[in-house]
């Protein structure tokens, strides 16, 4: 076969050479047989076959050759292409500042440039391509210009760069010999490899230590100054209690000249010094202190406890020492003239008991004033009650009086005289109310009784109360219902409400009133909102006080500036956390918090039914009347027979006894006065007649307000009516009389 005779692996002109040679032998041999028969034809027919089978396979062998040259021709653009790009690389690289070397992913060394390593000229032979990174970090860790930290070896040097090699991110400083500094960066790359920059950073860590030593300096400097300075002796030791500083005050305190402080001097040189002139405070020996100072260190960690002690040096000067031990294991020792302190001590111990002698003597001297000022708030208490009474005696005269007159016999002008005066008397009647409140609960005498109180009843008559007068400015006055049961005194709850809900209503121009019960937790929150004028944040506690008025302006008419002082003291009696929260321009909001009660059954409350006017169902009825003030009884006979009512009157409770026995007779009702003068008071007289004559109707007129009255007529189940009267209260006591009493 043509195919054994060829070797592929020749070269097409050397395959052209075999065949043409294989040509030129098979043509002699044809020319020189002499046989005539088919061999030689056939010989001759293979031969031209195999001549066109040379000839083909020439064909495609240049056509092979065609396409070689081009794949040579295009590889070696590609290895001229790539060269020059490798080239540029170089070039690149070769600019950059800092020393560059790249590892592949398999941790060989790419290449590098010429600052790479420019520290270390003892390993610049080394960084070869192909080279692994273990080995170049054993080659750094032996070479003899890397300042090893002290204590460590290369090896234990390459495993820790080894380890850090681990890291995704590296940035780490190296010191060189000559004091040269490299920071190296290690970042890895996409594919996984290795790119390392090293950067000179000597002049930077040469700047910052210069700067450090200018501030340790200055720091110093500071420190020294700030020693010299001071009025303790100060002294500084190292761990092996050699003196490393002291201060000017620490010579002049130990009588000792600066000139023998020196740097490095021992504490027991020192100690010596000034041994004999000093004597230790109770407690302290000169052993001990000997032992606190050389007392060894375990494993470094600080063992000396802080020392204080006394010395004397001298007859005169005492020193007090305080030494603390430093981290590093030296010690200071302060040195404080305390010798004044001490003479002043003593001082005053020889002066303790003349002291206490007259601090007993002063304190039975304000034990007797305090008793005094008890007396005499007690004498002020009932001056005030007093007072109150005679004044509540002639106004409630003056404002029945006012009542008894007839409208039909006057004209219009008098009548508006007359409802100006009845608004004077009822605002002079307020201001007696609050000044008796305010005498209660200054006194302690103010007594209450906590229970079970629906809020919504009151909040229902403080509509009706303040609806009026709140339609009468323009305001709107919003209550909201609540059905809660609340834990409150009934009486001062009313108090502390009325009088925020007046207070919102008279500093209030225009806009609304609102009053709401929040419930919080277990407590009930009521908030009184206005839209007045706002309380600056300077006049918040002072509005407390008693006569205190934001607006000067404001009349008698309108208060005296005792509301709030009376709803802070009944608050604080009965325990309501008492809040505000005002902003100037906009209004304000007072809240008061009172705990919920327990609701053992649903509270009912049950509707006032309307009171029908006494004249038209009480003529021809009998009423006793027991006043001892003349004007007052006859103004209370006045306004009774205006409603056709019968009226027999007494001024003592004596004389009440003495005409009810003369005439024989009962009346409907009775309305007695307690205060009566000498002789038996009106809750006696009343008790007698009930006893003698049975359940009588009866009120008890006065103008005492205390606990201890109510608690008395409550117990002989007696109503009270407090002076001043009004006739609304009247018409209520009467309107409730049995139909059949004649």
């Amino acid at each position: 076969m043509i195919e054994n005779l060829i070797n592929p692996a020749d070269t097409p002109e050397r395959q052209m050479e075999k065949l043409m040679t294989i040509t030129q032998v098979l043509m002699r041999r044809v020319e020189q047989t002499t046989d005539d028969g088919g061999v030689a034809y056939a010989q001759f027919q293979r031969a031209a076959m195999l001549e066109d089978q040379v000839r083909d396979r020439t064909r495609d062998l240049e056509r092979a050759l065609d396409l070689l040259n081009t794949s040579n021709a295009s590889l070696a653009e590609a290895n001229t292409r790539a060269e020059a790009a490798r080239n540029n690389l170089a070039n690149a690289i070769e600019t950059v500042q800092e020393g560059f070397a790249l590892f592949d992913p398999g941790e060989r060394l790419v290449l590098c440039n010429s600052r790479f390593g420019m520290h270390m000229r003892d390993i610049l032979g080394a960084l070869k391509p192909g080279l692994s990174f273990e080995h170049y970090v054993r080659a750094v860790s032996r070479s003899r210009f890397l300042t090893l930290p002290e204590g460590e070896r290369p090896e234990e040097w390459a495993v820790r760069r080894m380890r850090r090699h681990q890291d995704r991110h590296v940035i780490f400083n190296v010191q060189m010999t000559d004091d040269h500094w490299v920071q190296v960066s290690e970042h890895r790359t996409m594919d996984g490899g290795t790119v390392i920059l090293q950067t000179d950073v000597t002049d930077i860590i040469r700047a910052e230590r210069s700067a450090r030593g200018k501030m340790l300096d200055e720091q110093a400097r500071i420190i020294r100054a700030t020693l010299d300075h001071i009025d303790q002796g100060v002294s500084i030791f190292d761990a092996e209690a050699r003196l490393m500083g002291w201060n000017v005050r620490l010579g002049q305190l130990l009588a000792i000249p600066l000139a023998r402080f020196r740097i490095g001097a021992s504490f027991d040189y020192l100690l010596d010094r000034f041994r004999a002139e000093i004597r230790f405070s109770s407690g302290m020996t000169d052993q001990m202190l000997d032992e606190w100072v050389h007392r060894p260190r375990s494993q470094g960690a600080p063992v000396r406890p802080p020392l204080s002690f006394e010395v004397r040096r001298g007859a005169a000067l005492i020193l007090a020492v305080f030494a603390q031990e430093m981290p590093d294991g030296g010690f200071v020792m302060s040195f404080s003239d305390v010798t004044a302190e001490r003479a002043a001590i003593e001082g005053l111990s020889r002066a303790n008991e003349t002291l206490e002698a007259r601090v007993m003597e002063r304190t039975l001297e304000l034990e007797d004033a305090l008793a005094n000022a008890e007396r005499a708030n007690a004498s002020r208490s009932r001056f005030v009650a007093a007072a109150s009474h005679d004044l509540l005696q002639p106004l409630s005269a003056a404002k029945l009086f006012i009542s008894s007159i007839d409208d039909a016999a006057i004209d219009q002008m008098s009548r508006d005289t007359l409802a100006k005066a009845q608004n004077a008397l009822v605002s002079v009647e307020g201001i007696l109310d609050a000044l008796l409140d305010i005498s209660k609960l200054e006194s302690g005498r103010a007594a209450v009784s906590v229970g079970q109180v629906p809020l919504g009843r009151i909040l229902s008559r403080l509509t009706e109360e303040f609806g009026a007068i709140a339609a009468a400015k323009g305001l709107q006055l919003s209550v909201r219902k609540s059905e809660a049961l609340v834990l409150s005194d009934p009486t001062y709850l009313r108090r502390i409400l009325q009088n925020l809900i007046g207070n919102a209503i008279r500093y209030t121009e225009s806009g609304r009133v609102l009053v709401a019960a929040r419930r919080r937790g277990s407590m009930i929150r009521i908030e009184v909102w206005d839209t007045g004028p706002g309380i600056p944040e300077a006049e918040q506690d002072n509005i407390f006080k008693e006569f205190h008025r934001l607006n000067a302006r404001a009349s008698a008419s309108e208060g005296m500036g005792l509301g709030l002082a009376i709803v802070e003291r009944a608050c604080a009696l009965l325990g309501h956390p008492l809040g505000l929260a005002s902003r100037l321009g906009r209004g304000s909001c007072f809240m008061l918090q009172v705990p919920l009660a327990e609701v053992h059954e649903p509270a009912q409350i049950i509707a006032n039914p309307r009171r029908p006017e006494p004249h038209l169902r009480l003529a021809g009825k009998i009423g006793f009347l027991v006043e001892n003030d003349v004007d007052l009884r006859r103004a209370i006979g006045l306004l009774l027979e205006k409603w056709g009512i019968s009226v027999i009157d007494a001024g003592s409770g004596e004389e009440a006894l003495s005409l009810l026995d003369e005439l024989g007779i009962l009346p409907d009702f009775l309305l007695i006065d307690h205060q009566l003068g000498e002789g038996m008071t009106g809750l006696d007289l009343l008790v007698q007649l009930r006893s003698r004559h049975g359940d009588l109707p009866a009120r008890l007129i006065t103008a005492d307000r205390s606990g201890d009255l109510l608690a008395q007529a409550t117990a002989a189940q007696i109503q009270v009516m407090n002076k001043p009267l009004e006739p609304r209260a009247l018409v209520a006591f009467l309107s409730e009389l049995p139909e059949h009493v004649a």
